[in-house]
C-alpha cells in the first residue's frame, strides 16, 4: 500500500475503531457485545498458543534451571565453607577442652602438693644450648620464673627450669641424660638417685643395695634445700623392673615416669615451695584391684526311675 493520504486516513479510522471497540468491551465486561468474537478467537489460536508455550517453556525452564543451578552451586559453595569453619570451630574446641582437663589435672596436683605454681604452655621443643631433651615454656622472668625452679605437670615431674629469658624460659626434661634428681619411694621411704635415659625409663640408683622394692612400687621428688632445683613429694615414676642384689652397695631399678614427655602441653613452674613435705599425698590413688569372679560348679543328679518301672 502507497502511503497516500488516504492510506493515512484508512489507518486513522481503523485505530479510532479499534479503541471503540476495546472501550465498548471494557465496559461490558461479560455481557460485552464482543464477548462470542473474543471466545471464537480463542477456541481459533488456543491451540496454537498451547503448542508454542510447549515449545517455548522448556526453554524457558531451562534458563530457570540454570539460574537455579547458579543460585544452588552458590548455597552449596556457603554450605562448604561454613561446614569447614564449623569443623574448625569444633576442632579448636576439642583442644581447648582437652588443654583444660589438663590444667584441671595440674592445678589439683599442685593443690595437693601445696605447690605455688605458674602456668605455663610449651611452645618449642629443643634449645640453643645444645641439651638433648628440652623444651621452651611461654613464661620468663617477667612471669616470676628463675633458674632452679621444678617443672610439672598434672601427671608428674616434668624437669627443671635451666635458662630464663624475659618471656620465655629453657626447661630440662627429666629423660635428659644430664638429668639427676633425687628420689624417694612411697611408703619404705628408701633413697635413690634418678637420671634420663633418653626417651626410655629412668634409671634410679637406690642407697641401700637391700632395699626391698618390686614392680609397680612408685617413688617422688626427695626435695632440694629450700626447694630448689626441686620441690619434694612430685611425683616421679613407677618401677618396672628391679635390678638383681648382687651384694652391692647400691641397687638399679628402672622407672616408667608418670609425665609423657612426648605430648607435652601445659606445665606449671613451681615459684615457691610448700612449708610442710607432703610426701606421698600427691600422688595418685591406686587403681582397685578386681575381685575375682567366683565360680560354681554345678553337679547333674540322675533323676530317680518311675516309681513300678522294669528292669
Amino acid at each position: 500500500m502507497r502511503d497516500t493520504r488516504e492510506s493515512r486516513l484508512l489507518l486513522v479510522l481503523l485505530v479510532a475503531i479499534a479503541f471503540a471497540l476495546i472501550t465498548v468491551d471494557i465496559r461490558g465486561g461479560e455481557q460485552s457485545p464482543l464477548q462470542g468474537a473474543r471466545q471464537a478467537a480463542a477456541a481459533a489460536f488456543g491451540p496454537v498458543e498451547t503448542g508454542v508455550a510447549s515449545v517455548v517453556d522448556p526453554v524457558g525452564n531451562a534458563v530457570d534451571a540454570v539460574r537455579d543451578s547458579d543460585g544452588r552451586h552458590s548455597r552449596i559453595a556457603q554450605l562448604e565453607r561454613d561446614n569447614a569453619a564449623l569443623k574448625a570451630k569444633l576442632g579448636s574446641s576439642d583442644r581447648d577442652h582437652v588443654r583444660a582437663g589438663e590444667l584441671d589435672k595440674m592445678l589439683k596436683t599442685a593443690g595437693a602438693g601445696q605447690y605455688a605454681i605458674k602456668g605455663a604452655q610449651v611452645i618449642a621443643i629443643g634449645a640453643a644450648q645444645g641439651f638433648s631433651w628440652t623444651v621452651t615454656i611461654d613464661a620468663g622472668s617477667k612471669d616470676g620464673i628463675a633458674r632452679d625452679m621444678t617443672v610439672l605437670n598434672g601427671d608428674g615431674l616434668v624437669g627443671r627450669v635451666t635458662t630464663v629469658g624475659k618471656d620465655t624460659a629453657t626447661v630440662l626434661l627429666a629423660i635428659d641424660p644430664d638429668f639427676t634428681v633425687g628420689t624417694r619411694m612411697e611408703k619404705t621411704n628408701e633413697i635413690g638417685f634418678a637420671n634420663g635415659q633418653g626417651g626410655g625409663p629412668l634409671r634410679v640408683q637406690l642407697l641401700n643395695g637391700k632395699a626391698n622394692v618390686k614392680k609397680g612400687d612408685r617413688m617422688v621428688t626427695f626435695g632440694s634445700s629450700e626447694g630448689k632445683p626441686f620441690v619434694p613429694g612430685v611425683p616421679v615414676g613407677t618401677i618396672t623392673h628391679v635390678g638383681s642384689a648382687n651384694g652391692d652397695l647400691t641397687r638399679t631399678v628402672q622407672v616408667k615416669p608418670f609425665a609423657g614427655f612426648s605430648r607435652l602441653d601445659v606445665v606449671g613452674v613451681v615459684v615457691q615451695p610448700p612449708r610442710d613435705n607432703p610426701r606421698d599425698t600427691v600422688l595418685p590413688p591406686k587403681p582397685a584391684k578386681p575381685k575375682p569372679t567366683p565360680t560354681v560348679t554345678v553337679t547333674a543328679k540322675p533323676k530317680p526311675s518311675p516309681s513300678g518301672a522294669r528292669s
